[in-house]
């Protein structure tokens, strides 16, 4: 069974307490059985994985090169605008990346406009709450079934 990796950076498992406003009152919890239960209709594995730790969520990455996990989806949060270290491990993947993010980062902050990560990522997907998610583990859904 094809496997997808979802990633999810710094201050995510905060998700449902921090700023309603951008990212709902879903939680992190929430979100990842939103996955679980979309991946499984697709008929796909699926494991989520949250750090606030930069050099976790590389270790974490290294490991999915070992195993030779099928597709990446990321949030990586604030590192995603200037972490080299998790942009360089992604980079060590053979598999397809897809980046998101809950909110518009585009419609926000100037520094969050700009993303280390989408050099490594087939498509970014962003401005769309949980579905944002959903819509990023179609998309590796749609990748790992185009490499076959």
């Amino acid at each position: 069974m094809k496997k997808v990796l979802v990633l999810h950076g710094v201050n995510l498992n905060m998700f449902g307490k921090r700023d309603p406003a951008q990212y709902g009152t879903i939680t992190l919890q929430q979100i990842n059985e939103q996955i679980a239960a979309l991946a499984a209709q697709l008929g796909c594995e699926v494991e989520c994985y949250q750090t606030n730790h930069e050099g976790e969520m590389v270790e974490k990455i290294h490991q999915a090169h070992e195993e030779q996990i099928d597709a990446v989806v990321i949030n990586a949060g604030a590192w995603t605008h200037y972490s080299y270290a998790i942009m360089d491990a992604l980079g060590i993947l053979k598999a397809p990346i897809v980046e998101v993010h809950m909110s518009n980062v585009h419609a926000r902050e100037e520094f969050r406009h700009f993303s280390v990560v989408a050099s490594r990522a087939k498509g970014q997907i962003a401005g769309f709450g949980v579905n944002s998610y959903l819509l990023g583990l179609r998309a590796a859904w749609e990748l790992i079934k185009e490499a076959e």
